[in-house]
């Protein structure tokens, strides 16, 4: 962290005393920023995503706009499903990026390749060191990955799904052939993600977006018993490895126990309740409802207020939202919402420091 000017965000990753929570947004780099739709205007989406000169620039918007404290890297959790073999399109208006070629049996799965990072997905590689370069220790670089169980939801549904029929009906009639998957995507994230960090990521984190249509039992022996072996792949403490994995309340501890350095809550579950759960086994990150960025900044400091209350003055919290920011999020509310954790998150630690 020495060539860091702001060393916040990881600070609270490794649950080290701050001056206050450091605060950044999933999604930031996106369509809610003019600047973004300027360039996006102009590119079609896996464009942005294999240009690494495009990636980099959308990736640092949101720190010279928003003044966020960690950025994360422009990319597609999708990009590794199509490095490994299936064709991935993204046409717009029609539902988002989808497969033509989706997995339906155990052949179409034994025909995936394990992609090598430094060939098939040298793009990513290539904007990581590109952006760290440009950030030039401004703010720490986060890079990401889908988890095992949210890309085979992608890669078995053929892209979003409201039922996942598809995958759920594989996973109860055919298990053995689900785990057989998980088990090579397991292999090609620890490998992304190992090569991200090798790239200069200084954080990385893991998309679970569906782990929560899976019953807790299922959750853990699928979902969460891959993301436990991607972690087992990468270099052991070399960056902290944030974990987040939607509307999984239900396994809190067990998601904690992982080996994940920190845990991401959504917005249905209290923050307080999450730390008392977690206790010091991970640092916390969240967990603002992204809609409380329609309301007036008023409003939404008053909702700072209470999770930066909820959590205490306790080490280990960066502030996020419970999901992604919304596309038509207005940006001057998004700049309240950066700024209210920062002056409020200040005073309470403050004041905690001098009780």
């Amino acid at each position: 962290m020495s060539d860091l000017k702001n060393p916040l965000f990881l600070q609270a990753c490794r649950r080290e005393p701050v001056n206050r929570t450091p605060v950044w947004m999933m999604r930031q780099a996106g369509r809610y920023l003019p600047q973004y739709r300027a360039i996006r205007a102009k590119n079609d989406f896996l464009t942005m995503c294999k240009t690494p000169e495009l990636a980099s620039e959308v990736s640092i918007q949101p720190v010279d706009i928003l003044g966020v404290d960690a950025c994360i890297i422009f990319s597609d959790i999708l990009v590794v499903p199509e490095a490994m073999g299936l064709k991935l399109v993204v046409e717009e208006g029609k539902g988002g990026p989808r497969f033509t070629n989706p997995i339906r049996s155990r052949t179409d799965i034994e025909k995936l390749a394990i992609p090598d990072p430094a060939r098939e997905l040298k793009f990513v590689l290539d904007a990581i060191r590109m952006t760290r370069k440009a950030l030039d220790g401004r703010v720490p670089l986060i890079g990401f990955s889908g988890s095992p169980w949210t890309l085979a939801a992608y890669m078995i549904e053929g892209g979003g799904s409201r039922t996942f029929r598809t995958i759920k009906e594989m996973l109860y009639v055919n298990p053995r052939d689900v785990h057989f998957l998980l088990e090579k995507l397991a292999e090609a994230t620890g490998a992304y993600l190992k090569a991200i960090i090798e790239a200069g990521a200084q954080a990385v984190q893991i998309f679970d977006s569906w782990g929560g249509i899976l019953p807790p039992h299922e959750f853990r022996e699928f979902s969460l018993r891959s993301i436990r072996h991607v972690l087992s792949l990468l270099p052991t403490r070399s960056v902290p490895v944030i974990v987040f994995c939607r509307e999984c309340g239900h396994s809190l501890e067990d998601i904690a126990e992982s080996g994940a350095d920190v845990v991401g809550i959504d917005w249905a579950t209290d923050l307080g309740v999450a730390r008392r759960r977690v206790g010091s086994k991970a640092a916390l990150q969240g967990n603002l409802d992204p809609a409380v960025l329609y309301a007036p900044p008023k409003t939404i400091r008053e909702h700072v207020v209470r999770i930066l209350e909820q959590f205490g003055p306790h080490p280990g919290h960066i502030f996020n939202l419970g999901h992604g920011i919304h596309p038509d999020t207005p940006v001057d509310n998004a700049k309240a919402f950066i700024d209210a954790v920062k002056e409020e998150s200040s005073r309470f630690h403050a004041s905690a420091r001098s009780s």
